[in-house]
């Protein structure tokens, strides 16, 4: 039977399939597990046991070499580089884990240096935080946990502090990089998903070349130009906002310098900003009305768009500094 390279639809909806098929997986997962261990259990675990079951739907499937369902339902196949053969067992073991183990694991890792950094010092101010069960102990978070802490103690305070937003800029990264990675996949038509790119899997159609693969090509390159586009100007937008953030944070800092506090403010009736807990200095307002230091608000404005006090959202451009107040 002829073979021909899949088409951009024909990968999407594979995938589509696919992600139907491991959704139904998960919830009789997860209330199977709910069902005998409990919700409390549960909750600890969820991830963990979505976990499995995208490990179980791959291993079952693509690792024992079979078509999963979705590729089933599309007829394609996998082949290595060569599009001669079907990938070897070391590379389908790569693409089942770049699918489903390393997601959880990045995800994971992110979470828990965020809080450490975060919210690390409040933690370790009280130990209610540590009690876990004997399950806890044993997970992976918990693990991870342990394992940030020794490594976050390790730094100073302004290497914390410098941290904060390079995990912010490291969100954003993986973010910009799975965009461009769809657009890329809209113009060339192959590697639907990073773990197919890092693994050389690609797909064959059974059925040949059909009549209008040429105009679905056509239309997805048409798409993926579009897409390159949207992610140039965000890039740009990210960038100009991170200039005037640091444009700002100088600016106060000279600012600071050329006019220090004058020492009868420091009575006991001065305002307090609650970020620093100290005389509120440059003083600057939220749109809700709430007032902090300059560099307290920016600084917490470039990681959490939010007041601290009412958790309002807003954009950093809408911080009002106000000049001679006290």
């Amino acid at each position: 039977m002829p073979l021909a390279p899949a088409n951009q639809s024909q990968l999407i909806r594979s995938s589509q399939k696919d992600e139907y098929y491991q959704t139904f997986l998960r919830n009789n997962a997860n209330e199977a597990f709910q069902t005998l261990a409990g919700s409390k259990r549960w909750l600890d675990w969820r991830r963990e046991i979505e976990l499995l079951s995208d490990l179980a739907y791959y291993g079952l499937t693509t690792f024992s070499g079979y078509q999963t369902l979705g590729e089933e339902y599309v007829n394609i196949v996998q082949v290595d580089p060569t599009k001669r053969w079907v990938p070897s067992r070391a590379r389908r073991c790569l693409f089942v884990l770049c699918r489903a183990y390393f997601p959880y694991l990045v995800d994971k890792v992110m979470v828990c240096l965020e809080n450490e950094l975060e919210c690390g010092q409040e933690r370790r101010g009280g130990a209610g935080w540590r009690r876990a069960t004997s399950w806890q102990r044993w997970s992976l978070e918990s693990w991870l946990r342990r394992w940030m802490q020794r490594a976050v103690g390790l730094l100073s305070e302004p290497q914390k502090r410098a941290c904060v937003p390079a995990v912010f800029a490291l969100h954003q990264g993986l973010t910009l990089l799975h965009r461009l990675h769809a657009a890329l996949f809209y113009i060339s038509g192959s590697f639907y998903h990073l773990s197919m790119r890092a693994a050389g899997i690609s797909y064959l159609h059974v059925m040949g070349l059909s009549t209008d693969d040429r105009a679905v090509r056509s239309s997805y390159r048409l798409l993926g130009a579009l897409s390159l586009l949207q992610l140039l100007v965000t890039v740009c937008l990210q960038l100009n906002s991170f200039r005037q953030k640091h444009r700002a944070r100088q600016e106060w800092k000279i600012y600071r310098n050329l006019s220090p506090q004058r020492a009868h403010r420091a009575g006991p009736r001065a305002a307090s900003c609650i970020l620093c807990l100290e005389e509120r200095r440059h003083s600057t307002s939220t749109p809700c009305g709430h007032l902090f230091c300059w560099e307290c608000i920016t600084e917490w404005c470039s990681t959490k768009a939010e007041c601290p006090l009412c958790r309002e959202k807003f954009q950093p451009h809408r911080l009002v500094y106000l000049r001679n107040h006290s």
